[in-house]
């Protein structure tokens, strides 16, 4: 069976749009997300024997036009499609697009979108055959299996609801009924999947993707799905992995690094985009161990926690990890309670202290409009951000998605303020602002973000770090000099300075507003949005 896996094109005409990033969006230094959970299913339904072509059309920047006509030349059987929240319009109208040119082909949509609604995501279009909810890769292989060697579109209904009843996390809808299957237990032993990586090296140019903060070109992998922890605003473990963490032996995740040493030598990093790779610190000391007694020297990055210790970030360092990302989210302890982030102000210090002392670069998230968040609680982030001095320092909105506690908590609260799931980003695909705060609006939201950014990066102490880093630390400049070319625009002109604009609107103002269907006309900018109030 021909089995197309794509990643869709959305607003490529300004960036590309990075669809697998937490908050997805074209990002103001140009970051630029693997497919990641894409290219999983892909290797895991290739290595069932299944042919496959994977096409990104948001890094490589061709429009829908230009991605049907590659689609035209592999004539797929069955069709799987990433999405996202900001895109979801679009992604099933690029679907319903590829069934009016193939239709026999099989359209599933995947992500965590489509995970949280199924019911809704399948009502927005007839054309949509199915959705494979949260771990997509078994799903899928399944499908590839029922449908091998049959045109289910030309199946009776009876016969197709047959076909497909059993496979287990599916949803699918025939003749305007929409069926839910049992979910699929999820995968315990990572370890069997194949290397995402050697899925980018046969798929993809990796000079098509960018992470702003380490070594370009880079590559991303997974060494553990799920998360150890519960904090309110994080979409993937939600929506996609039931907040159950499991993990990739040391040993596996070894032997992919010496893979791509191997096989991809012009990779300088590569990106360990776990929610959190030090659930297990006993599992980050193996592998750190493994790693040396191997000899393999490929650095690294990773996100952790700021609750890491010095003697493991000594370990990490030695083993080749020059960066960890982290989420600060804010300096204030109340508001670090409500969002579950089960972790101590103090600690944010104490963790970027020992990061300087075991000599690994840090970038730093503080989130704005956060449960209990006000323009004081705002003030104490950005004084800390700037006495911490951390090698990058991001500073964006809370945007609430599908699947989160967050995103329940301001539907309740009638604080979502737009009305059209593609106003979670701005017209030009950069971060929006989507809730309110008792003393700011959604506009002064983002602003605040940009004038946190001014201050952080344009003070003559960080100036100089980064002059000193880029003269004694020659890897860095590529990607120093990188991200500037794109990231110093948005400095001076801020988010809505070059055109961006945000959509006015209020959930609770425009209560039921019918959206109609995706087949029925009209572009996926001007649809109204139902769930905000419908979804209660």
């Amino acid at each position: 069976m021909r089995v197309l896996f794509l990643n869709p094109p959305f607003k490529v005409e300004h960036g590309r749009y990075s669809r697998t990033s937490r908050s997805p969006a074209i990002t103001k230094s140009g970051t630029n997300y693997y497919p990641i959970w894409l290219a999983y299913v892909a290797g895991t339904v290739e290595a069932a024997g299944h042919e496959i072509a994977l096409i990104d059309a948001c890094a490589d920047r061709v429009d829908l036009q230009k991605t049907l006509s590659l689609i035209a030349d592999f004539k797929p059987d069955l069709a799987v499609l990433d999405t996202s929240t900001p895109s979801i319009l679009n992604d099933l109208d690029v679907g319903a697009a590829i069934k009016a040119q193939h239709p026999d082909v099989f359209i599933v949509l995947m992500g965590t979108h489509p995970s949280s609604f199924p019911d809704e995501t399948l009502g927005f279009n007839a054309a949509i055959d199915a959705i494979a909810r949260s771990e997509a890769d078994f799903t899928v292989r399944e499908v590839a299996e029922k449908l091998s060697g049959i045109r289910v579109q030309r199946l009776d209904d009876v016969t197709k609801v047959a076909v497909l009843s059993h496979v287990e996390g599916l949803t699918f809808q025939v003749g305007g009924t929409v069926y839910h299957n049992a979910d699929r237990p999820l995968i315990m032993d990572l370890d069997s999947l194949p290397f995402v990586s050697q899925v980018y090296k046969k798929y993809l140019n990796v000079r098509n993707f960018f992470f702003a903060a380490c070594d370009y070109p880079e590559v991303q992998i997974m060494t553990a799905r799920g998360c150890t922890d519960r904090c309110t605003f994080c979409v993937y473990p939600y929506a996609m992995h039931e907040l159950k963490y499991r993990m990739r032996s040391a040993k596996n995740i070894v032997d992919e690094f010496e893979w791509i040493t191997n096989n991809m030598p012009e990779v300088k990093e590569v990106g360990i985009e776990d929610d959190t790779f030090a659930g297990s610190v006993k599992r980050v000391h193996e592998f750190c161990e493994e790693k040396i007694r191997r000899g393999v020297k490929l650095k690294w990055y990773t996100n952790v926690r700021a609750t890491l210790k010095l003697d493991t970030l000594k370990l990490m360092r030695k083993a080749g990890c020059v960066l960890l990302t982290v989420g600060y989210e804010s300096a204030n302890q109340d508001v670090l309670d409500q969002m579950k982030k089960r972790m101590k102000a103090q600690s944010i210090v104490e963790f970027s202290r020992d990061t300087k002392k075991a000599g690994v670069m840090v970038h730093s998230c503080f989130m704005v409009g956060n449960r209990g968040d006000t323009r004081a609680t705002l003030q104490e982030s950005l004084d800390l951000a700037l006495k911490l001095n951390d090698d990058t320092m991001q500073f964006f909105p809370l945007i609430v998605y599908p699947g989160t506690p967050d995103y329940e908590w301001a539907k309740a609260n009638n604080l979502v303020t737009v009305n059209g799931y593609d106003q979670w980003v701005t017209e030009e695909g950069l971060h929006n602002s989507v809730v309110c705060m008792p003393d700011m609006d959604c506009r002064e939201i983002v602003e605040w973000c940009d004038y946190a950014r001014r201050r952080y990066y344009l003070r003559p102490r960080y100036l100089a770090y980064k002059a000193f880093q880029t003269i004694t630390r020659p890897s860095e400049m590529v990607r120093n000099v990188k991200a500037a070319k794109r990231f110093v625009r948005f400095l001076w002109g801020g988010t809505f300075g070059r055109g961006g604009r945000m959509v006015p609107g209020s959930a609770a103002s425009t209560p039921g507003v019918p959206g109609g269907t995706m087949g029925s006309g009209g572009s996926a900018a001007t649809r109204e949005l139902p769930v905000l109030a419908s979804h209660e």
